[in-house]
């Protein structure tokens, strides 16, 4: 199946109203994104460019940064969703369960949720065998967490042709890889099980403002709250989500975990916010919209 095979294609004006619970109006879904680094081969990101521009390995400075957001920055994320009850869902790499498991256990205590997120931090298209990757992911952070999974987020949001297919073989239900809507949306998979994407955000990401568009701290505060409000008075006419996606050495640093911070209470003080998890988001889409036919 090519992309466009997959997709049911509906524009938003004619999607079914779905319903929140006592009058609630959008959704605040949080995506922490926990990942582990290979120091000895190319870095996913880099903050540090290499002298006279010729790559060195191991890259130990682009190695560190990402390092000091899985030591300091982590806890920092934790502690502003823990002041203001917001369970979150965690895109994890299972080895962050063999290298950071103090940041596991702590997410867990606090009610989040574990979505897949690769085995390791690389591209899908790097991996030698996508089933046997996938399946020890999800079997390492169930094992670890006893909890199950049904959600993945492959990290940099790579699939190949296949991808799809043996994730739904091999029981998740829904995925962040496909950014094209405001609101859930059912996928086609070749097991016929249902898979939906989420609405994972793109540019509501601080990878994408940070480490690659290069913003200032405030950015997640300013453009999320410009998002959210356009989401909240769309919310009006059916229910939206507003998703965020941060990482703990990017969001977790001390010039910018306060607007992180600015952004959870502008949110929140609006009374007809209701906050999920994906797999929460899941279950409340797939009970209101039957399968495509």
């Amino acid at each position: 199946m090519n992309r466009r095979d997959r997709l049911y294609h509906q524009p938003i004006i004619d999607r079914p109203k779905l319903l929140l619970k006592n009058n609630k109006k959008i959704i605040l879904w949080v995506i922490v994104n926990l990942e582990v680094w290979d120091p000895n081969i190319a870095q996913p990101r880099n903050i540090l460019p290499p002298p006279m521009n010729l790559p060195m390995l191991p890259d130990l400075p682009n190695w560190a940064w990402h390092e000091y957001g899985m030591r300091v920055g982590f806890w920092r994320i934790l502690k502003a969703l823990k002041e203001r009850q917001v369970h979150s869902t965690l895109a994890l790499n299972a080895t962050v369960t063999d290298f950071y498991p103090e940041t596991v256990e702590a997410s867990i205590k606090a009610n989040w949720e574990p979505m897949g997120h690769g085995y390791i931090q690389r591209p899908m298209h790097k991996v030698d065998n996508q089933f046997v990757d996938i399946k020890s992911a999800i079997d390492k952070i169930e094992n670890f967490t006893k909890e199950e999974v049904i959600g993945w987020e492959s990290p940099g949001l790579t699939e190949t042709d296949d991808t799809l297919d043996i994730l739904s073989e091999l029981g998740i239900k829904y995925t962040a890889n496909w950014p094209i809507d405001d609101l859930p949306l059912d996928l086609k998979v070749k097991s016929g099980e249902r898979m939906i994407t989420l609405p994972y955000p793109i540019e509501i990401n601080d990878v994408v403002m940070t480490s690659v568009q290069v913003h200032k701290s405030d950015e997640l505060f300013a453009r999320g709250k410009l998002h959210f409000d356009r989401l909240y008075k769309e919310s009006e006419e059916n229910t939206k989500i507003m998703a965020i996606s941060v990482h703990p050495y990017l969001t977790g640093v001390p010039h910018r975990i306060s607007f992180f911070e600015q952004l959870l209470d502008y949110i929140l003080q609006h009374q007809d916010v209701e906050i999920m998890t994906g797999k929460e988001i899941y279950n409340w889409y797939t009970n209101q919209i039957p399968i495509p036919s």
